[in-house]
């Protein structure tokens, strides 16, 4: 009997320990979580003496804490000593894959963008497609890092994924499989040509470490062939670097303007980005594209660029990802990767999507100043047509042609060629917001009336048969 309260004390020490690692404020709230982790205790010696098979404890310890870190958010993750050595070493520019850009919503590995001219591009794995199975493992509820570990290997080695997509009544569908043979993947981050009236138009993949480099020397280009305003388009760009989205900001901002600020819990973590210096392009007329596959760093730029009024926004409201992560080391040479901060734009407007609260569907990301819904459909077919030009390693570029029709472009040129105003653009843009709203309003009313009209019913039936009893027993 002292042998097992010894043994429940040593138990409970270690939870006390795991969670005080993790979580250095524990100790202060201990006594409000004792009955929790006595709890705990209970459930752990329970599971240990009566599992039907023999138990690894150190292995319902490691998946307890897991599973209190996967509590908070989609980002925070508990790493084992495999996982964060990978993550020390992980060389994410240059590897063996299938060239997608994935991101965790809804708790799905989903597909932000396929990078143009990989195998999973190739193969027609489109934006918003979910990942459920990669070689037949189910990866429902694994981390988004151990899931992207899945798919990568040696180059010219493959791999099956199987997804599911949605369809014209927003259900998702299970897909034919996809095999796909892995690649070195090296990203191409910048596209950029000219439209009629002087219209410089730059399309920017991904914001990755030499992203900044590729668009001064894209700017100097357009420059020359005489461009006098600038469409930045930054739709299906799902992010990358801060350092990326501080620079790219700085071309256009004047000195001393915010780009972006982090706040937390913690006043340590409050941080702002400002620029220093006079930008390359302080009067250049710009227009910014974005749309549900812009996020993190797309976000940034954009909504520095809105808020400091040197840009408008064109579009529909992007992601809403910006959340910052430090990664712990733990003993045993595990490690944390914790949300600490979030990301706000100049004017206090806060990036991060609550994507588990469907309630806040309308809030986070960046709202454009003209918003312009596009089907996926539609979208998907803009989105190929330009990628099939901006990828082509080993030829020459195609010969141009765009067949899509691209209604948030057309708008964003329209506007800096003073075809329409931008006052004009947004009071269409409102009018035409509040009419969807309006329209989606009434059908969830009437829906609603529906259901409570077939619940009358139903009662109204259930009444006669209650009456009727009793004459029967007569």
């Amino acid at each position: 009997m002292k042998s097992k309260k010894l043994n429940r004390y040593a138990v409970l020490a270690a939870v006390l320990f795991f969670i005080g690692t993790l979580f250095p404020y524990a100790y202060a709230a201990a006594d409000n979580s004792l009955k929790q982790l006595r709890t705990f205790v209970d459930v752990l010696e329970f599971v240990k003496e009566n599992y039907v098979e023999n138990t690894d404890t150190d292995k319902l310890i490691t998946g307890a804490i897991k599973g209190v870190v996967g509590e908070l958010d989609d980002f925070s993750q508990y790493l084992d000593p495999k996982d964060y050595k990978n993550l020390k070493n992980d060389t994410r520019g240059d590897f063996g894959g299938v060239g997608m850009r994935l991101q965790m919503v809804d708790g799905f590995v989903t597909v932000m963008s396929p990078m143009p001219g990989t195998p999973a591009f190739k193969a027609g794995v489109m934006p918003g497609d979910r990942v459920l199975f990669v070689d037949d493992q189910d990866i429902d509820g694994m981390p988004l890092d151990e899931a992207v570990d899945l798919m990568r290997g040696e180059a010219g080695s493959k791999v099956k994924i199987t997804i599911s997509r949605k369809n014209d009544k927003g259900e998702y569908k299970t897909q034919k499989d996809f095999v796909l043979k892995r690649e070195r993947i090296v990203p191409e981050v910048v596209y950029y040509r000219m439209l009629n009236d002087q219209v410089g138009y730059l399309y920017m993949v991904d914001f990755s470490g030499h992203s900044t480099e590729e668009v001064k020397k894209a700017l100097a280009a357009l420059q020359k062939q005489g461009m006098k305003s600038l469409v930045l388009d930054l739709r299906f760009n799902p992010g990358g670097l801060l350092t990326g989205a501080v620079d790219i900001a700085k071309l256009f901002l004047q000195p001393d303007e915010m780009i972006v600020y982090t706040k937390g819990r913690k006043p340590e973590y409050y941080q702002e980005f400002k620029t220093s210096s006079k930008p390359a392009y302080p009067d250049l007329p710009m227009a910014v594209l974005v749309n549900q596959g812009s996020a993190s760093a797309s976000e940034i730029v954009s909504g520095a660029l809105q808020d400091n009024e040197r840009a408008f926004v064109v579009g529909q409201r992007t992601f809403g990802k910006a959340s910052v992560q430090q990664v712990l080391p733990l003993s045993g040479g595990a490690g944390l990767r914790l949300t600490i901060a979030k990301y706000y734009t100049p004017s206090g407007r806060l990036i991060q999507r609550d994507y588990r609260d469907k309630t806040k569907a309308d809030e986070g990301g960046i709202l454009p100043d003209v918003e312009i819904p596009v089907p996926a459909e539609d979208e998907v077919k803009i989105f190929m047509q330009y990628n099939d030009i901006v990828y082509t390693p080993g030829k020459e570029t195609p010969e141009m042609k765009f067949t899509a029709k691209d209604p948030v472009l057309d708008k964003a040129v329209e506007i800096l060629t003073g075809k329409v105003s931008l006052e004009d653009a947004k009071a269409q843009s409102k009018k035409e917001a509040e009419e969807r709203k309006a329209k989606k309003d009434a059908k969830k009313a009437k829906s609603d009336d529906k259901s409570a009209s077939s619940s009358k019913d139903v009662k109204k039936d259930e009444k006669p048969a209650a009456k009727e009893a009793p004459k029967a027993e007569k």
